[in-house]
């Protein structure tokens, strides 16, 4: 498609958001009272973290911990840096985190608390130290969900008991805090968990969570047969973490060309949507991976200052707005955000989604994401696998 032709749909999505914004602020009542899951049942607002009247929040399942439906992900790239100068911060000398890190993460985690959201997603030793650093100070405004991805089970020689004991209280320690509110344990990304680690990973938490350092558990997972086989089995699991994008369609509708039969992987029929299983179970889901990693966006791999680019704030709001609208067992999207503008824009996803989007904006947006679905970066073409949920 031509820079002209994206430039004319971009002027029609435009108006229509201008349009919105004007009615934004008159929105009050129902269509903004947090709720379940399923939309039916209000929540007392008062106990809800860092409420905001113009952010949704749904429950996350049988936690019945009440978030933000749009959330903050772990995962960011420094704004200052391009591709050729590092995708994210880097390793920190002596687990210090540098002071342009720190200075970034803190004012992020403070928007977000500002706008309302109230989720912290991590899974990883440098972001347990960075937004250990941000959230100093103010632990009680951030639901914490944590892991270590080189300690996670989807190493073999990590799956016992001991050794995830140690995953997470390497992961209170760089945090600086006494208790994860959700351990979101990283499984191997094919599948290839076996039922015995599962367990092993249950008996670790029940450890923890019986000296108050996990409180809830969860898990995520790359692979749809194994995500949908370890919800149905397994109760003690509460929450579970996996990708959904715009393209995301569910499983068990009519044939077409993008949505075709795949191969059982011996789990159980391939014809039932996960969600199902998330509903059936009351699990809830939070997910990952809005933007391709990054890829949707036209200003992937380029430095990110200022308000940035306007053609991927509107990508973004209105792409985060297709995901929450997906499902009814979606509880939160968490991309990463690199920017305080980033924030607030992704914030206004939930704030605008009661008004809906206009035709023209379904067009644009599936426009450019056909396109950008079709190319793929190498590392991201996996996500093909979670079309069809």
């Amino acid at each position: 498609m031509s820079s002209e032709h994206i430039s004319r749909r971009t002027f029609i999505q435009n108006t229509s958001l201008a349009g919105a914004a004007t009615l934004a602020g008159a929105l009050a009542g129902p269509a903004n009272c947090a709720t379940t899951s399923s939309g039916k049942a209000p929540v007392d607002t008062s106990k809800i973290l860092n409420y905001n009247p113009q952010m949704g929040y749904r429950r996350l399942g049988k936690t019945g911990l009440i978030i933000s439906e749009v959330s903050l992900g772990g995962h960011w790239r420094a704004p200052w840096r391009d591709t050729s100068g590092g995708w994210w911060w880097g390793k920190f000398t002596n687990e210090q985190v540098p002071d342009d890190v720190a200075q970034n993460r803190t004012e992020v985690v403070s928007k977000a608390i500002e706008c309302g959201m109230n989720y912290l997603d991590m899974t990883g030793a440098e972001e347990c130290l960075c937004y250990g650093a941000a959230i100093k100070g103010r632990r009680e405004k951030i639901i914490l969900g944590a892991d270590d991805s080189k300690l996670c089970p989807r190493r073999d020689e990590y799956c016992n008991v001991p050794a995830q004991i140690h995953n997470v209280e390497e992961c209170l320690r760089r945090i600086g805090t006494d208790r994860l509110d959700i351990w979101r344990i990283q499984a191997k990304m094919d599948g290839t968990n076996t039922d015995a680690d599962v367990e092993v990973m249950i008996e670790a938490f029940e450890k923890l969570h019986k000296e108050g350092k996990a409180l809830h558990l969860g898990v995520s997972s790359h692979s749809r047969p194994w995500a949908k086989h370890v919800i149905e089995k397994y109760p003690q699991i509460e929450m579970f973490i996996f990708p959904c994008t715009a393209k995301t369609r569910l499983a068990g509708q009519p044939a077409t060309k993008q949505n075709i039969e795949e191969v059982n992987a011996g789990y159980g029929p391939d014809d039932q949507s996960v969600f199902d299983s998330l509903r059936r179970q009351d699990v809830g889901l939070i997910t990952i991976k809005p933007f391709f990693g990054g890829s949707l966006l036209p200003s992937n791999g380029k430095p990110k200052l200022g308000v940035g680019n306007k053609e991927d704030n509107d990508l973004a709001k209105l792409t985060l707005q297709c995901i929450l609208n997906l499902n009814d067992a979606v509880t939160s999207v968490i991309p990463g955000l690199s920017t305080v503008y980033e924030v607030e824009n992704a914030a206004r996803a939930s704030y605008t989604r009661p008004l809906g989007r206009t035709a023209a904006e379904k067009a644009w947006l599936e426009e450019i994401t056909d396109q950008r679905w079709a190319a793929l970066p190498a590392e991201y073409t996996w996500l093909r696998d979670w079309q069809v949920v």
